[in-house]
């Protein structure tokens, strides 16, 4: 988070609602790039914004990845890097949240069975582990950027990927699924293969809007409302209901002169969660953050 974007961001604020709900953030997570730094004092910042979080779930960025270890073990490192941030949240210095709580991380699942072995580590070094992402997001469209794991397409059909997610139920794992709404058909059909794994869908699908899908918002609409209940209907898929206003979903609120306010969001993006939430139910839907994705 630059300081130019915060100051972006202050530029409009509002009054708390229902400041004393327990609320757990089950989607954020911490890095230090460059240009943008997001680590524990920085999202303690905004866990004091005024709501009362009691805890959080961080989900893998690609952040503090071991230097010097073969590539199927580097992702241990973000696992060891948020477990120290954890205890430090848990030591309650910091305040009543306990940050990190949870812990999804990256292993690479084109490893097939060998994968268990990176499984198995990281669940050594943490048992606040609870599963990981493998972020498949792909598509054909230049202009449409494809996921930091640089995934192939049709990634989620793959034989050695297929493999490696079948080490997931084995531990009791989760697996976030990041992808765009195109491909949502192939992940109804993973949740088919694998009833015993618990698919937790993130950023609503990704529903696209700019490229070749800009302007063409109520047919994409429908098609993805098709898709999502399709889905729904598989009992071991929950959903995280947040991430909806990137750069990709094209509504555009980041090129302002001002940030948007709530009501904007919400008339912008209302029906995607009264339908989420209809269609999964209140018991299968989770809100997240996505800061500081979401932030920016």
């Amino acid at each position: 988070m630059t300081i130019a974007t915060q100051q972006w961001l202050d530029q409009v604020t509002e009054d708390i609602i229902d400041p004393d709900r327990p609320i757990c953030d089950p989607h954020h997570h911490l890095w230090d790039h460059a240009n943008s730094r997001y680590l524990l004092d920085q999202l303690l910042l905004d866990l004091r914004s005024g709501h009362r979080i009691v805890s959080t779930v961080f989900v893998e960025c690609s952040s503090m990845y071991r230097a010097g270890a073969i590539e199927a073990m580097q992702p241990l490192g973000e696992t060891e890097f948020v477990n120290g941030i954890a205890a430090m949240s848990a030591s309650g210095q910091y305040g009543e949240a306990r940050v990190c709580a949870g812990i999804v991380g990256y292993a690479d699942l084109t490893l097939g069975h060998e994968v268990g072995a990176v499984l198995d580590e990281h669940l050594r070094l943490s048992d606040r582990f609870r599963g990981i992402r493998h972020a498949v997001g792909w598509d054909a469209s230049p202009q449409i950027r494809n996921s930091h794991t640089n995934p192939s397409e049709r990634l989620l059909s793959d034989e050695r990927f297929l493999k490696g997610f079948s080490e997931l139920a084995k531990r009791g794992l989760s697996f976030d699924a990041w992808l765009y709404h195109p491909q949502l058909e192939e992940l109804i059909v993973l949740a088919d293969l694998f009833e015993d794994t618990i698919i937790i869908l993130d950023h609503f699908g990704g529903p696209l809007g700019i490229g070749p899908y800009a302007n063409q918002r109520p047919a994409i609409f429908e098609q993805w409302k098709r898709d999502i209940k399709a889905l729904a209907k598989r009992a071991n898929v929950v959903a995280k209901l947040g991430g909806l206003v990137m750069p990709i979903n094209g509504f555009g609120f980041h090129k302002r002169d001002l940030p948007a306010t709530s009501d904007e969001l919400v008339a912008s993006t209302q029906a995607y969660y009264r339908y989420m939430i209809d269609t999964f139910g209140a018991d299968r839907c989770m809100f997240e953050s996505n800061f500081p994705v979401d932030k920016q």
